[in-house]
């Protein structure tokens, strides 16, 4: 029975302020970058179009992040919350 290796740590290195765009698996939870994790893990708030899904990618990597639903009908109601965090030097992460 081979056993696999542990994944490799999270970046320590620090998340500078801004809006990242995150890349997303769409069937494979395992089809996901590191970079992408790294973005997650440090993110003050997660935009999601489907936050059911998004929160399953969380989960799967033990990653408690405050998820806000964006899309075309909830985007009115998010973008200010989003832009606020931006002007005050957080971090918000765009799961597509």
């Amino acid at each position: 029975m081979s056993r696999r290796p542990p994944p490799p740590p999270l970046s320590d290195a620090p998340l500078a302020p801004g809006l990242y765009l995150v890349a997303t698996p769409i069937g494979n939870l395992r089809d996901i970058t590191l970079r992408a994790l790294d973005i997650l893990s440090a993110a003050d708030l997660v935009l999601a179009e489907d936050t059911r899904v998004t929160g399953k990618l969380l989960a799967a990597y033990g990653l408690s992040k405050t998820l806000a639903r964006y899309d075309e009908h909830a985007g009115g109601r998010t973008a200010p919350r989003a832009l606020a965090l931006l002007e005050q030097g957080g971090r918000v992460a765009l799961a597509s």
